[in-house]
C-alpha cells in the first residue's frame, strides 16, 4: 500500500480487510470483528479446504480504512455517504481493530487514516467476503 508513492504497509501472506465503519457503530462490534477475523477458517489445509486460520497458516493482517463502504447507491447518479461515521468518530474504532488483533499476536499493517490510498492486493483464491458486525 502506498501513500504519496510511499510504501506505507504491506503484508505477505494474510487478511487485507477493508473497514467501513457506520454511525452508531460501536466498540462491542470492533470486538467481535476482531475476533471473528482471528478465527477465519479461509486457508487450505491438506486437503484443500478451507480449514485453516490466519494465525495457522502464519498470516498477518492489513487493515484499510474504507469509509466509501459505508456508501448508498439507493437514490440518484452520486453515492450518499451519510452512514459513514464521522472521522473523529471512526478513527478509534479503527485503531481499537488494529490493536485487538495486535494484542492477539498478529502482525497488523496498516494505511493512514484519511489519506489517498494506493491498495495493490494479490488474490490467492477465490474468496472475498463481505462482514457486517
Amino acid at each position: 500500500m502506498k501513500v504519496a508513492g510511499e510504501a506505507v504497509g504491506a503484508i505477505g501472506r494474510g487478511l487485507l480487510v477493508l473497514v467501513g465503519i457506520e454511525r452508531g457503530d460501536r466498540p462491542e462490534a470492533v470486538r467481535a470483528a476482531a475476533e471473528k477475523l482471528a478465527g477465519l477458517r479461509v486457508f487450505e489445509d491438506g486437503a484443500g479446504k478451507m480449514n485453516l486460520d490466519t494465525a495457522a497458516v502464519g498470516g498477518a493482517f492489513l487493515i484499510v480504512s474504507q469509509f466509501t463502504l459505508a456508501g448508498s447507491l439507493a437514490r440518484g447518479r452520486r453515492p450518499s455517504f451519510d452512514r459513514a461515521a464521522p472521522p473523529d468518530e471512526a478513527q478509534p474504532l479503527v485503531e481499537a481493530l488494529v490493536e485487538d488483533l495486535r494484542q492477539r499476536g498478529f502482525t497488523v499493517e496498516t494505511g493512514r487514516f484519511r489519506a489517498m490510498m494506493e491498495v495493490s492486493l494479490v488474490n490467492d483464491g477465490p474468496v472475498t467476503l463481505v462482514a457486517d458486525f
